[in-house]
């Protein structure tokens, strides 16, 4: 079973994060980890909402549903950003990088 491995399929999704985070373009693991990050932003926000209404502080309130308005656009502003450019693949990212590997048939010619 001949099997080709191009440069991201043994990049862990630690590394691809970290690549997405320095190199231009976003891959999948890094918008999936800023998705969840959101989520749990998300969740902290919800929890304060309810201990703010819970205190009957109006200004509490308002604070806290600023921040939630915040999030949800910047989320939303994220996502239509993404839906319009789309994704980088982790192997482009290594290429513009310099971090890929060279393939055999590349070094070939550069040998010649």
């Amino acid at each position: 079973m001949d099997r080709k491995q191009s440069g991201g399929e043994d990049v862990s999704p630690a590394q691809a994060v970290l690549l997405g985070a320095l190199a231009p373009g976003v891959n999948g693991p890094t918008w999936n980890t800023l998705k969840v990050a959101f989520l749990l932003l998300g969740l902290c926000l919800a929890a304060m909402l309810g201990l703010a209404f819970s205190s009957s502080d109006s200004v509490l309130v308002l604070h806290v549903a600023f921040l939630v308005l915040i999030t949800g656009t910047l989320f939303l502003l994220l996502s239509r950003f993404l839906a319009q450019t789309g994704l980088v693949s982790v192997e482009q990212q290594m290429q513009e990088m310099g971090l890929a590997p060279k393939h055999d048939g590349e070094r070939s010619k550069k040998s010649n």
